[in-house]
């Protein structure tokens, strides 16, 4: 299925400067995210790296890393934060098809391996597609009546045990100022839900990655800056007090508010990176196509304290190479 619309061309918005890099510098501790444990040693999760074909997943995590260096300058904050171990969810901006990448790449370089949805055609893609399988791609068909089914396999890979990572506007953002536009109401689903079935609330995280959307992918020098940030734990405990009630599934209004938090603190954080104010007028609406107003509480300048809670740091060991996640599952495997 083909979604409607068209992404906006790369004439529609500005690289992100060095300026602004800076001024996030004095703000974060900015990192390079295309090299393992940028924030210092960690403990990698070895039976998740050894059960998604590690050794597949190193070479194409190898791979990104190289093109990442060659056609952009990538920095990062907040990936410290990735849990050590345990199921957590990644709700991500999609504003290029880069944007993938970025996430994905970080992560993995914390010692952790989630399962990510992407669209299906990427699992047909000659040579990678397979690859992208093997290394916890999820395909995802869009159209209507697979919502239930991707709903349910998601929730099924969180209740297992393994983070999820996925991007909520389900595809590219149509807003011609590359805003994150309306989100589908799957993320909340797929967390009030893994939650009631775990007993817990399940960690939810919003990544944003801004740059990429400037890149010109045929010449890409001189290189771009992209800049992407993995953000506190995002409370949604209040909405769970009542979940042994709740039925075959999820009030849609819970849901509804989920969705909405989301969305906010995802224009939030671009709204930081990018050093810009968001729409006026409103959000983008993919439904309509058309803008939609603001909730009336909203404010982007409001930081990640009003919003978010600081998640505790999990003690951290570990030592430096080219894949210590894949060098301890091997010793493993031979003792």
């Amino acid at each position: 299925m083909t979604s409607k619309g068209k992404p906006s061309p790369r004439s529609s918005v500005r690289p992100l400067s060095n300026e602004q890099v800076a001024r996030l510098g004095e703000r974060h501790n900015l990192v390079d995210v295309t090299r393992y444990y940028p924030n210092g040693p960690r403990m990698p999760d070895a039976p998740e790296i050894g059960a998604q074909n590690p050794r597949a997943t190193a070479r194409l995590l190898e791979g990104v890393s190289i093109v990442m260096r060659q056609r952009s300058r990538v920095k990062a904050w907040g990936y410290d934060r990735v849990p050590t171990n345990g199921p957590f969810i990644v709700a991500c901006t999609h504003v290029a098809m880069y944007d993938v990448f970025i996430p994905m790449m970080s992560i993995f370089h914390q010692g952790r391996r989630p399962r990510f949805m992407a669209k299906a055609e990427m699992a047909t893609w000659p040579l990678i597609g397979r690859w992208f399988q093997l290394v916890g791609m999820q395909p995802v068909e869009r159209g209507s009546g697979k919502a239930l089914a991707i709903e349910s396999e998601s929730i099924r890979i969180l209740a297992s045990g393994r983070p999820l990572t996925l991007w909520p506007e389900g595809t590219l953002t149509r807003d011609p100022q590359k805003w994150p536009m309306s989100l589908k109401p799957g993320v909340g689903i797929i967390a009030l839900e893994a939650s009631r079935r775990l007993g817990r609330e399940v960690p939810l995280h919003c990544s944003a990655t801004w740059g990429a959307a400037s890149i010109n992918q045929w010449w890409p020098w001189p290189r771009r800056n992209v800049v992407s940030c993995f953000d506190d734990r995002l409370p949604y405990g209040d909405l769970l007090k009542d979940m042994g009630a709740w039925g075959d599934e999820p009030p849609k209004e819970l849901v509804d508010e989920l969705v909405r938090r989301v969305h906010l603190r995802l224009v939030a954080l671009l709204a930081e990176i990018r050093g810009e104010e968001p729409p006026a007028e409103g959000y983008w609406d993919f439904r309509t196509m058309t803008r939609k107003p603001w909730p009336q509480d909203f404010d982007w300048r409001i930081g990640s304290s009003a919003l978010a809670t600081e998640t505790p740091t999990d003690g951290v060991i570990g030592e430096s190479g080219v894949d210590p996640g894949l060098n301890m599952v091997d010793k493993g495997a031979q003792s």
